[in-house]
């Protein structure tokens, strides 16, 4: 007997490294619309990091990592729709995450060449945050970044608080230049209403097929930049707080060109609390978050995404800021 329930809308989120995707996916797990998403997040790098950045929803997230969505592991994202169509009637949608290094190309492509997703779900829309404050920056150095920009239904021009008005109308001449007929919607961390982005139904596939002729060809053709490397480190016990504020502090300042993005989940001497690192390039921020669920290791983790990184000499680094002292709270549990 086949299946007359109606397809499943999927939304893919995507924006190069340190955009903003996780700060909107948070808005949308955490604001009142009445519906609940299946969420699909992929890192790229050896620890994931974004998992822990996503708040503690009701919502069901999967995370792949160790690759990218569009090449690698996209047999994980077929098979983990697979498995989320088994219980369809827990959500109304899911949203699909990709990590900063994605070409959406091929992620678009697996709900329309396997035929068991293509019948089970709908890609709803394609939305991409972009940094206004970096985007001149990437366009020139990372081809995924035009991408990102190309298959968009939607643009969240994300960080305005960083640019001035005459900047940001340049931006948008230059996302006009790759995709004239994207919608553009200006915010500050993400702030642009969630019927904007969910929805929608706005992918467009005969404007993709003009775009990419070969888009429904099975064949592999995603690609990143091959100098983009993760490299991610992990200590057993708490870090303090100031040697690693003038430790991140001086490294984001000599190398901040380099490293494209940082982010860390920090443990603090008798502070149950974790620390949210985040930086792009020199610019950084951080903030408390929940604790992890008890029973959880108290690591701390730390990530770095960019170019010509030295390995030894960032996990020194990192490994010097681990506090001398320990409480009760900072043990690591049987």
């Amino acid at each position: 007997m086949s299946d007359t329930r109606e397809p499943v809308p999927v939304t893919v989120l995507t924006g190069y490294l340190g955009a903003g995707k996780t700060t909107l996916l948070n808005r949308i797990l955490t604001e009142r619309h009445g519906r609940k998403y299946a969420v699909i997040i992929n890192e790229f790098g050896e620890l994931g990091v974004d998992n822990d950045l996503v708040v503690n929803a009701d919502e069901e997230v999967f995370e792949m990592n160790n690759g990218c969505v569009c090449c690698t592991v996209r047999g994980d994202l077929v098979r983990i729709l697979g498995g989320l169509m088994k219980r369809r009637e827990k959500f109304d949608g899911i949203i699909v995450e990709t990590t900063g290094l994605a070409d959406p190309a091929p992620v678009a492509q697996t709900f329309f060449v396997d035929e068991d997703v293509r019948r089970a779900t709908r890609l709803d829309s394609i939305v991409t945050v972009v940094d206004a404050k970096h985007l001149s920056r990437r366009l020139a150095d990372s081809p995924e970044a035009e991408e990102q920009i190309a298959f968009a239904d939607l643009i969240v021009l994300n960080k305005m608080d960083l640019v001035t008005p005459e900047e940001a109308d340049a931006v948008e001449r230059r996302i006009r230049a790759i995709n004239p007929t994207v919608e553009i919607r200006r915010a500050t961390r993400s702030d642009v209403p969630i019927e904007a982005v969910l929805g929608r139904e706005a992918f467009n596939l005969e404007r993709i097929l003009e775009r990419e002729p070969e888009f429904l060809e099975t064949e592999e053709h995603g690609h990143h930049d091959v100098e983009v490397v993760s490299m991610s480190f992990e200590v057993d016990r708490p870090i303090d707080q100031d040697r690693f504020n003038t430790w991140i502090s001086g490294l984001l300042q000599l190398r901040g060109q380099d490293i494209l993005r940082t982010k860390g989940i920090l443990y603090f001497p008798g502070e149950e609390r974790r620390f949210a690192f985040q930086a792009v390039h020199m610019i950084a921020d951080g903030d408390f978050i929940p604790p992890a669920k008890p029973g959880t290791p108290r690591k701390s983790r730390i990530v770095f995404i960019g170019r010509n990184l030295n390995r030894p000499q960032l996990r020194r680094g990192f490994e010097e800021c681990v506090s001398t002292l320990t409480t009760p709270e900072d043990r690591q549990p049987a």
